[in-house]
């Protein structure tokens, strides 16, 4: 399979999510085979409010997806199998780019609270096709926090669409 590099702006030029969900904030760097981006906890983070009233932690799940936003960050800049590509518009690519299919491990050393600068590492360990080996770790102040490994994969578009969208028909 043929991969195009792409090299965007901004982090929604390279990712289909859009804030409130959209969790990275920077690329710091990005290879072939490794990026580094960032994440400032605010602490107006909508999940944040009922994790945990009085006590904010940042949800080991949105680390989880922090890590898996970075991946797919460097799929659609090195590993894009579309010579154009457009994250404003869900029909316009031929595929989805780095869609989550598992998660090996996680492991949580500590808390991420708000103030914190969270450093996501995440190293491409292998492919084959258009499915990719991910191991990542998220860093405060130089201390791991997490650790977690995880696969993504790229689907046709028309898979993640419902019925009523691939047929033009509302429900």
């Amino acid at each position: 399979m043929q991969f195009f590099q792409h090299r965007f702006a901004t982090v929604e030029q390279y990712l289909h999510h859009r804030p409130p969900y959209l969790l990275v904030e920077r690329i710091c760097s990005c290879s072939s085979t490794e990026i580094v981006t960032e994440k400032t906890v605010r602490g107006d983070e909508f999940f944040l409010q009922g994790h945990f009233p009085g006590a904010p932690i940042f949800p080991g799940a949105m680390m989880q997806e922090l890590t898996t936003q970075s991946a797919g960050i460097l799929i659609a800049a090195q590993y894009n199998p579309m010579r154009t590509y457009d994250t404003r518009d869900p029909h316009f690519n031929e595929y989805a780019l780095g869609v989550l299919v598992r998660v090996h491990q996680a492991r949580y050393k500590t808390f991420a609270r708000p103030g914190d600068v969270l450093v996501v590492k995440v190293k491409l360990e292998e492919y084959l096709d258009n499915l990719f080996d991910f191991r990542a770790s998220i860093a405060v102040d130089d201390q791991a926090i997490m650790r977690n490994s995880f696969q993504l994969t790229n689907l046709p578009s028309s898979a993640l669409l419902g019925a009523a969208q691939r047929t033009g028909n509302p429900r």
